[in-house]
């Protein structure tokens, strides 16, 4: 395994393919780096659904520099990992914690051994749902995570029952490993700039387009039936109004303001219910933040930074936190209670 640069995308140096593979036999391409000088500590990213590691060589450079070792990972049947079907082009999984075993091997072969702590997460959409899902499990083994527009339901579905039946029933019958109706093999990425929503940064799509020409591999279609099925399985379960408060591990949520691909009301009311969690939304972000243009990215890393490694936003501080809040809304409901008496 290697990674492909390109003229507009050049690697940070040093870079260490570190190959990994997962109790049930399924090999992932995870790249290290180390900065200069003494670590902070380890950041580990974690892509979105399609997503691979050279669409985020910028993003660890600035990682690097910030005095952290990085580890980057392809999710099974995406990137450079093996992928689960014949047409390389399906995005397909049978069931969302298929992922947590890539987490499990990620933790136990690379991290454990070759990445100093504290370690962090760094989770996109569906990256930030699966990380969402390991630390509900309490099975987490970063001291933070910090998750763009994590996948916690999709954006305005016209008849979300009817969809979801849908899924569930083509699934039942057979059809898990076909694409999704109306789905093809040529991913959103590779489609024109105009009117997409990922990001309203034409060059940072544009370089992603080009990594996929000039790497085939990388590229992935639409997903199928079997994967829409999962993850309205997992999506099913955020909404749920005590999921995010059995999440202990301190998060700090970002939501894009102009989001057409998750839901910004479900993220919200999700990230408001977490303990040992803070939610910032950025206005004019489409999807992803990351590949935005540079006074959007500006915001998020001013928050990150005072985030991670950060202390003054230890478990302690946002418990407290979150209970002055609560006893401030007891006393508020008191007042209202007393003058309509």
């Amino acid at each position: 395994m290697e990674i492909f640069p390109t003229p507009d995308n050049p690697a940070p140096p040093g870079a260490i393919v570190s190959p990994v593979r997962t109790a049930d036999d399924i090999l992932l391409r995870a790249v290290r780096w180390v900065p200069a000088g003494v670590p902070l500590g380890t950041v580990a990213v974690f892509a979105g659904r399609s997503e691979f590691i050279e669409k985020y060589f910028e993003v660890i450079g600035e990682l690097l520099a910030r005095g952290f070792v990085v580890v980057a990972m392809d999710w099974r049947g995406q990137g450079l990992s093996d992928r689960d079907l014949r047409d390389s082009r399906k995005g397909h999984v049978d069931d969302f914690a298929f992922y947590e075993r890539d987490l499990d091997a990620l933790q136990q072969q690379v991290l454990q051994f070759l990445c100093p702590q504290p370690w962090f997460a760094l989770g996109h959409s569906m990256g930030g749902a699966i990380l969402l899902a390991q630390a509900r499990a309490g099975r987490s083994p970063f001291a933070r995570l910090v998750l763009s527009a994590p996948m916690i339901d999709v954006y305005r579905l016209r008849f979300p029952r009817l969809v979801r039946a849908l899924a569930e029933g083509l699934d039942m019958v057979g059809l898990g490993t076909a694409f999704v109706p109306g789905g093809s093999r040529t991913g959103a990425q590779e489609r024109a700039f105009e009117g997409n929503v990922l990001t309203s940064d034409a060059a940072r799509f544009e370089r992603t387009a080009n990594s996929i020409k000039a790497t085939p591999r990388l590229g992935l279609g639409d997903p199928t039936v079997g994967w829409l099925n999962a993850a309205f399985r997992l999506m099913d379960e955020f909404s749920d109004a005590e999921y995010p408060r059995r999440i202990f591990t301190p998060t700090l949520v970002f939501g894009a303001g102009e989001d057409r691909v998750v839901s910004l009301p479900a993220l919200e009311r999700f990230a408001t219910r977490l303990k040992v969690g803070r939610l910032i939304v950025i206005p004019e972000s489409r999807h992803e933040i990351l590949m935005e243009r540079d006074p959007i990215r500006a915001q998020f890393w001013a928050a990150f930074d005072a985030f991670i490694p950060g202390q003054h936003l230890s478990v302690a501080a946002l418990e407290a936190e979150a209970e002055a809040k609560r006893a401030l809304q007891s006393r508020r409901r008191w007042f209202w209670r007393r003058q309509a008496a």
